[in-house]
């Protein structure tokens, strides 16, 4: 098994330490040449930033620092425009964050489409900031996107919002489809299943 640590500069390594699976035997070290030179982790800034438009309900152009990012917000999976839902969650999101609202931003990457992957906090005049990824997911605006488990309660927040049928959960979770599944759909099939219950 290979390992190469996060942190450790390649000046510093000089070579990787490679371990035998028995774990017995003397350490053989590999030379690092063919290897590609990774960054040191930069430690996540968070800014303040404004929300200046709602894409769809997990994507939005946010102004911060002089410049405007198309963000995807990290940790849920919205409706897509086209489908059940869709503009009603974009809708409900651009209510949430009016023109003047201020948000906290940690940009964490940028996706294959160019956009900035992040998290955002909602400041509150009390208490703490609200992380906007929990809101969606509470208020039944979007799936809660978590595959490795980080987000503690994640999986029970949705179980609320779909036992209370809030937004895309009001009809119940029979026949509620992803926007994964729905983004595979051709024409024919978004037409037949982009029909059924309201908002």
């Amino acid at each position: 098994m290979l390992l190469l640590l996060a942190g450790t500069g390649a000046a510093a390594v000089g070579a990787l330490q490679f371990a035998p699976r028995s774990c017995a035997g003397p350490v053989r070290e590999l030379p690092v040449s063919g290897l590609v030179k990774v960054a040191a982790p930069v430690a996540l800034a968070t800014e303040s930033g404004r929300v200046v438009r709602v894409v769809d309900g997990d994507t939005y152009d946010v102004l911060a620092g002089g410049t405007v990012y198309r963000v995807r917000l990290l940790g849920v999976d919205a409706p897509e425009p086209d489908q059940p839902f869709g503009h009603q969650a974009g809708d409900s999101v651009a209510r949430l964050l009016g023109p003047q609202r201020l948000v906290r931003l940690t940009r964490r990457g940028v996706d294959l489409y160019g956009r900035t992957l992040a998290t955002m906090q909602l400041s509150v005049s009390k208490g703490p900031a609200l992380a906007l990824d929990s809101l969606l997911v509470v208020r039944g605006w979007a799936w809660a996107w978590d595959p490795k488990h980080r987000v503690a309660g994640r999986s029970a927040q949705q179980a609320a919002a779909v036992s209370g049928r809030r937004g895309l959960w009001k009809c119940g979770a029979v026949g509620v489809l992803t926007p994964r599944q729905w983004r595979k759909f051709n024409y024919q099939n978004k037409r037949r299943y982009g029909v059924g219950c309201t908002w």
